[in-house]
């Protein structure tokens, strides 16, 4: 999968190295784990899916760039994958889910690893984190119509948010960075993630 995500142009070895440390096909499935190391979406219930390694090493790359991710909150925690490898290059990482089955599987997947870095919590992730807040680094694992402000404002100065943005099925990444008070943004790569939905379950 590695040398794979190496030959799609992710060049961040330390973000490689993070996704060799992570056994995917722990989060998944059993009956999938053949097709754990595919570069694809899986489900993982609760008609969610996990992301396809190339996203998710894509994404954490272009946070990375040229700085470190410090703090980091995870919005759409799934089933523990992404912030299990956010472990290996954040200082901390809060990983926040909306539905409570899920939020139960990531933290029974992610216990035999005992991060002592990474915290879960059952909540509605497209508020944030408020109590934790600010952080230097935000990923959001679903889409949403625009950049929500309850998120961009727990962005820490320079700090920076990816998230997939867009409406109809056609979604880009767009990343927020914070330099002082203004509020920059970039786009990047089409996606397609599951809506960021507001709520619990």
């Amino acid at each position: 999968m590695v040398e794979r995500l190496r030959a799609q142009g992710i060049r961040d070895e330390r973000v490689l190295d993070a996704m060799l440390r992570v056994p995917r096909q722990h989060f998944i499935d059993a009956a999938l784990a053949y097709n754990a190391y595919d570069d694809t979406p899986l489900p993982i219930g609760f008609q969610q899916t996990i992301s396809q390694p190339y996203v998710v090493a894509r994404m954490i790359e272009l946070l990375r760039a040229g700085r470190e991710l410090g703090r980091a909150l995870e919005v759409g925690a799934g089933c523990g994958y992404q912030a299990a490898v956010l472990s290996h290059l954040a200082t901390e990482v809060f990983g926040i889910e909306r539905i409570r089955g899920l939020f139960e599987q990531a933290k029974e997947n992610l216990r035999p690893f005992r991060y002592p870095n990474v915290r879960l919590k059952h909540g509605d992730g497209s508020q944030g984190l408020p109590q934790a807040a600010p952080f230097d680094t935000i990923i959001v694992a679903a889409g949403a119509r625009e950049v929500p402000l309850a998120l961009r404002d727990q962005l820490a100065p320079g700090g920076r948010m990816m998230i997939p943005v867009g409406a109809g099925g056609e979604q880009q990444l767009v990343m927020t960075e914070r330099v002082g008070d203004v509020f920059r943004e970039s786009r990047h790569e089409a996606v397609r993630f599951v809506p960021l939905l507001s709520g619990l379950e």
